[in-house]
C-alpha cells in the first residue's frame, strides 16, 4: 500500500527553510544593548566612605561621569567599541551604570574621585556620626 502524499504537503516542506531564514535575518538585527552593571566595592570609616569601581580602558575625562543627589551616588560610563578588524570579541561595549545609597551623614558637596590603573575611587567624607533616633518622651493629659 502506498501512502499519499497529503495535498500541499511539499509546498509546506519547500516553505519551512524560508520561513526558518527569515527568522535568523531577524535575529540578526542590533537590538540596542542594556545598560551594565560593573563590579564595586566599598569600606566605611568613622571619617569617610569609599567606593572603588572596576573600569578598566576608560578615559576618566571623557567616558566616566559621577552625580550625587538626594544621598545616592551614580557612576555612569560607556565604553566605546573600536574596530579593530575582523575577529572574535567578547569585549563588552556600552553603557555602564551602578547606583549606590550613601551614608546618611554623607557631605554630598565634599566628595571627590581619582581614576589609577583602570580602578576609580569615590571618597565620601562623612560629618558627625549617624544618630540613630532619639526617644520621645510621652505625656499624660
Amino acid at each position: 500500500m502506498e501512502l499519499e502524499e497529503p495535498k500541499g504537503g511539499r509546498d509546506m516542506t519547500a516553505l519551512l527553510p524560508r520561513l526558518f531564514g527569515d527568522m535568523t535575518d531577524w535575529l540578526e538585527v542590533d537590538f540596542p544593548r542594556p545598560v551594565q552593571a560593573f563590579r564595586v566595592e566599598d569600606r566605611m570609616t568613622d571619617e569617610e566612605y569609599v567606593l572603588r569601581a572596576e573600569l578598566p580602558g576608560m578615559d576618566p575625562e571623557k567616558d566616566v561621569q559621577i552625580t550625587a543627589l538626594n544621598g545616592v551616588l551614580t557612576v555612569e560610563a560607556e565604553r566605546h567599541e573600536q574596530d579593530a578588524g575582523s575577529g572574535r570579541s567578547e569585549f563588552r561595549y556600552g553603557m555602564l551604570h551602578r547606583s549606590v545609597r550613601l551614608p546618611a551623614n554623607a557631605d554630598e558637596a565634599a566628595i571627590t574621585a581619582t581614576y589609577d590603573k583602570g580602578i576609580l575611587e569615590i571618597m565620601v567624607p562623612l560629618t558627625a556620626p549617624e544618630v540613630a533616633g532619639r526617644q520621645i518622651a510621652i505625656t499624660k493629659k
